[in-house]
């Protein structure tokens, strides 16, 4: 089974102090590329954490977010009181300058300024490494397991467009066996109104047959066939957990088109051409979902 590369996952863990919450979210991307956001106590560990994730998730356009609460008795802020007198200074010469009546209550109007409360930063302890590392393994599995949810998905997705493929191919059979008498016939009828110029006939025969075998499409057939078993079984079965065939489906997928489009420049038959179309749209929806697979 395949996975996606796309997930969410999120993480808690509780030290003597702080609840650690890691949020993890990923999109499709050729590499592994993560951006983070995580508080100034712990940017010791980002880089121990980096790696971590880079380790369980392989792939994917990744942000990681670190959020804290504090679970401590006693409140870590206090006020900012040299803050707090430049704002009291700067109302008074509002005050002033607009004829205004000071404030009925200074403490409620400067608590409510910005940065009026000031936190006090303390440094993380071994507890609280423990802790991010908690929430960050829980954050992984939970992502990993959204990705294979979405594989599951991407998966019955594949099977059906590969089914549709193949029966499009079975159809092209009775057209194709009807298409080489009717252009032998076009090309005899066209070299009849040519009545001014003499034709050696064997020498005709040996270029209709040349010209015929050219429009022969049985390799293309048969290679197409062996791409759509190829890409069915790197997809693996429903139940195999099966990681890192994003890239080799991709591969598949392009000699799938290759194939295709050598269908549609042999085929010289309007209802073998509309089939190509068919298989053409069908082929791009899997390369588009191609690109999300891990």
């Amino acid at each position: 089974m395949i996975q996606s590369m796309t997930g969410f996952g999120r993480g808690c863990a509780s030290s003597s102090s702080k609840k650690i919450t890691v949020e993890l979210k990923s999109l499709n991307s050729k590499q592994f590329d993560i951006s983070t956001r995580i508080p100034g106590f712990l940017r010791e560990y980002e880089i121990e954490t980096r790696n971590y994730i880079a380790k369980g998730l392989e792939r994917g356009k990744v942000e990681l977010t670190v959020s804290i609460d504090n679970l401590a008795t006693e409140a870590a802020a206090t006020l900012n009181i040299p803050l707090m007198a430049v704002y009291k200074k700067q109302f008074e010469s509002l005050g002033e300058e607009l004829s205004l009546p000071e404030p009925a209550d200074w403490y409620s109007l400067l608590l409510r300024m910005p940065d009026a409360m000031k936190t006090e930063t303390v440094a993380a302890d071994e507890d609280d490494h423990k802790a991010l590392e908690e929430a960050t393994r829980q954050a992984v599995d939970h992502l990993r397991e959204f990705r294979i949810q979405e594989g599951k998905k991407l998966y019955m997705f594949f099977r059906e467009k590969l089914e549709a493929i193949d029966m499009l191919l079975r159809s092209i059979e009775p057209y194709e066996k009807e298409r080489v008498p009717k252009i032998k016939a076009r090309l005899e009828d066209q070299l009849a109104r040519l009545t001014s110029i003499e034709y050696d006939a064997g020498r005709l025969e040996q270029e209709l047959i040349f010209y015929i075998e050219k429009l022969d499409v049985n390799e293309e057939k048969q290679r197409l066939g062996a791409h759509l078993n190829y890409f069915r079984e790197t997809l693996g079965g429903e139940d195999i957990l099966s990681e890192g065939q994003g890239k080799k489906l991709g591969f598949i997928a392009q000699e799938m088109g290759r194939e295709i489009n050598t269908l549609g420049s042999k085929s010289n038959h309007a209802e073998m051409q509309k089939i190509v179309v068919k298989m053409k749209d069908n082929l791009e929806q899997i390369k588009e979902q191609v690109l999300n697979v891990l």
